[in-house]
């Protein structure tokens, strides 16, 4: 039986009316009803574009030319943007980008939550929107059409690797040497089995840390360490799972010995992490977020105070700095090790750390059973409804929520809502600029009503 074929899309570009914007950024025309999704369009335009999916409900297209254009639309700063995956807002003004991530959290609270806050707080916004980019987990493919190894993200809306140079977005140290790290891993011996390189950034250093698949030859060792000795950058290899995770250069005393770290100076506090631990990748938005997440909790003296999937303690530090008494809980024990660290480095005493599972009931803990006066949340991208009917169990007066998901906040807001607590205050801060990602903070207070 022959496989059926698919039916050859339209060559002849398509002209559209951009009448709105997808959460993901791209702009949403209609064509005799069907809805099409336009890479590179902004509502309000009209442009020509390429046809590149077709499917029942909907079609897939990429702008070609702009026919009328818009006052946000901005000449994009890389390069590679129109093709690059690693950014879709580079089209648009870091205004209307704003706007646009306020408007996602706006639409996500009326539909999930079916509520809004008392108070919309202005956006918390980079300095700068370029070069902030700390962390990332960049893709290795060697291609033997251009005889040349790429490195970076993928492709819009495939899995190729975009053929660039250098990346704007990325900090510095990182962004502006991916040609000579290309051109080195196509020197290595093993320039077809280095999968991928994952890239951290520190205050004062910058890591790599490259996925080889074979073990590798004492040259190609060598040739790593050259690389990291000429840019002043770290190396590390990973030969298997994450526990493998090594550095090679500089030359390790041990495990404690290899970390970056970043600080927070307005609580005098040095944060030390490994190149693989989850960090914020934007250190001037995580400042501002830090100050705002621990002004908003208004720690007094003699309170306890609750830090849910607390990390390496990037705020569960800085609140112990206030004072009281702070239980910082993690789901990941590597991360309560270095919690732990962190707090026996900057000479704190009145914070513990502890490993638990955050999908179900915890109040039965040890650490729990005292109760709490404040709470901060920071969940992952699936939120934390299950916990969230939890917490009123603590009677904690405040709780502030971190999200990086406007989705599952609105959900989760729904449910601290019905269960006694008033939305007070929310807003966006601006962790990704270019992209689409939509990191926002909330504070919510018990009803006293």
């Amino acid at each position: 039986m022959s496989r059926r074929r698919r039916k050859a899309l339209p060559s002849e570009p398509v002209r559209c009316s951009i009448e709105s914007l997808s959460h993901d950024g791209r702009g949403i025309a209609r064509q005799d009803g069907k809805a099409q999704f336009v890479d590179g369009a902004l509502p309000g335009e009209t442009v020509m574009a390429k046809m590149v999916s077709t499917r029942s409900k909907f079609d897939e297209l990429r702008t070609l030319e702009v026919i009328e254009g818009v006052s946000e639309r901005q000449t994009p700063p890389c390069k590679f943007a129109d093709l690059c995956g690693g950014c879709s807002l580079q089209h648009m003004s870091g205004d209307a980008q704003i706007r646009f991530k306020e408007d996602t959290l706006r639409e996500h609270f009326a539909h999930f939550g079916g509520i809004e806050p008392e108070e919309w707080i202005e956006p918390m916004r980079s300095d700068d929107s370029l070069g902030y980019r700390r962390k990332a987990r960049l893709g290795v493919r060697y291609v033997p059409a251009r005889e040349s190894v790429l490195v970076g993200f993928r492709e819009k809306r495939n899995s190729f690797l975009t053929d660039i140079d250098q990346c704007v977005v990325m900090d510095p140290r990182i962004g502006e040497r991916i040609m000579p790290l290309r051109q080195m891993l196509h020197e290595l011996d093993a320039y077809k089995r280095i999968a991928q390189v994952e890239v951290a950034c520190g205050d004062d250093a910058a890591a790599m840390v490259f996925r080889n698949m074979d073990e590798l030859s004492e040259a190609d060792r060598a040739r790593l360490i050259e690389f990291g000795q000429a840019h002043e950058l770290h190396i590390y290899l990973q030969p298997k799972g994450p526990d493998t995770v090594h550095r090679i250069w500089p030359e390790s005393s041990g495990s404690d010995d290899e970390r970056l770290s970043y600080r927070l100076e307005e609580f005098d506090l040095t944060m030390r992490f490994h190149p693989m631990d989850f960090t914020q990748v934007n250190a001037g938005i995580n400042q501002k977020m830090v100050h705002r997440a621990v002004e908003w909790l208004d720690i007094q003296p003699g309170e306890r105070v609750l830090d849910l999937f607390c990390g390496l303690g990037n705020f569960t530090l800085p609140l112990a700095r206030r004072g009281g008494q702070v239980v910082g809980v993690e789901g990941d024990d590597t991360m309560v090790v270095r919690g732990r660290e962190n707090a026996q480095f900057n000479g704190l005493d009145n914070v513990s750390f502890h490993g638990a599972d955050l999908h179900g009931d915890f109040t039965g803990q040890s650490w729990a059973k005292e109760g709490f006066d404040k709470i901060l949340i920071d969940p992952p991208r699936s939120g934390a409804e299950e916990i969230c009917k939890y917490l009123t169990a603590f009677g904690a007066r405040r709780i502030v929520y971190v999200s990086c998901n406007p989705a599952t906040l609105a959900r989760d807001a729904g449910v601290m809502v019905r269960n006694g607590y008033r939305l007070v205050r929310a807003g966006v801060m601006d962790m990704f600029p270019h992209t689409t990602h939509v990191e926002s903070i909330a504070l919510f207070e018990r009803d006293s009503s």
